[in-house]
């Protein structure tokens, strides 16, 4: 009997959920909107509470394991740093961070592999948030930039980095062309992000469409490209040196979206830290969450890596795409 009322309350409070998901979305509708809602987030604190520094997937393995949900946000910025070969890479080497967040990851890199990391993000709170929380003998810093018009001269950097920022760019073939240009010849362009399955292969049907529609307009996304509509556009900046190398660490980073709803239930103290109001803002992340593992666990969506070398000069011919079966 007990088991019955405990299902009804867990319903009961998804379909509140849903509904306050539904009458509030945070569809797209420019730049402003992104750092408005990341602002928010930190603000209120309440994702840094569940999420950790990292506010990224975990990596989880392959094939995936049990583990710890803050280790394996960590975990995945050290099997990026592997995948990207930057771990050959000596202490000095300069990073930007695109899409930074709180800046976990930039501070990762800066400690654990003595990087000199400059972390961007469009959320002023956010920028606050992450040198508050950065060590001052960490070689991290932060600031307010547009990925799509980063204010760095040409050639700046080692390392560009960036971790799910894509599918809040609105034209990724700018988000690529920035992301070459400001890198030093020679130096490493690594890129995690969200991709949806290549409709140019396999349209989406009839299920799919409405839950991509609902994925994009819960957490301001223009659009998420495929694996292989980023691979081009960064093969097609003219700037890269040989190949454009991908992955699809779909099933490595896979348990992070019912890990994520899991918190909530395992960290009641969450409801007596940010009150009734905080309830209902993490209960209508529930619906995305569960559409993101709907999506990911099907095939609408895929979680892609993307690694290029940049050179001087490049001619046309030697641009091209390969894709790598990456194994943790």
């Amino acid at each position: 009997m007990y088991l019955y009322y405990a299902l009804g309350f867990i319903v009961s409070l998804l379909a509140i959920g849903t509904v306050v998901y539904l009458i509030t979305p945070r569809s797209y509708e420019s730049s402003e909107t992104v750092a408005n809602s990341y602002d928010e987030w930190t603000q209120d604190g309440i994702l840094e509470y569940y999420w950790g520094e990292h506010i990224h997937l975990g990596h989880y393995g392959s094939p995936p394991r049990r583990k710890d949900f803050l280790q394996a946000k960590a975990d995945f910025v050290h099997e990026m740093v592997k995948w990207g070969a930057l771990d050959k890479l000596p202490g000095g080497t300069t990073v930007l961070d695109v899409g930074c967040g709180i800046g976990g990851s930039s501070r990762i890199l800066a400690r654990d592999y003595r990087f000199d990391v400059t972390g961007v993000t469009i959320s002023p709170k956010q920028v606050q948030r992450a040198t508050e929380l950065t060590p001052e003998n960490v070689t991290a810093k932060f600031q307010v930039d547009d990925a799509l018009a980063l204010s760095f001269p040409d050639n700046s950097f080692d390392v560009v980095w960036s971790i799910e920022a894509g599918p809040h760019m609105p034209d990724k073939a700018k988000y690529a062309q920035e992301m070459m240009r400001v890198l030093k010849p020679g130096g490493t362009l690594v890129v995690a992000d969200w991709n949806q399955r290549d409709d140019r292969q396999v349209p989406l049907n009839f299920w799919e469409k409405p839950v991509m529609r609902q994925l994009l307009d819960q957490w301001s996304h223009p659009a998420f490209s495929s694996i292989e509509g980023f691979s081009e556009q960064i093969a097609e900046t003219g700037l890269v040196e040989g190949e454009v190398v991908t992955a699809d660490w779909t099933k490595e980073t896979l348990p992070s979206w019912l890990e994520s709803i899991w918190q909530g239930i395992v960290r009641p103290k969450g409801l007596i830290k940010f009150g009734l109001t905080g309830f209902f803002k993490s209960l209508r992340e529930v619906p995305t969450m569960l559409l993101m593992r709907v999506g990911f666990g099907n095939g609408l969506c895929r979680f892609g890596m993307f690694r290029a070398i940049k050179s001087q000069s490049v001619p046309q011919s030697n641009q091209t795409i390969t894709t790598e079966t990456f194994n943790a």
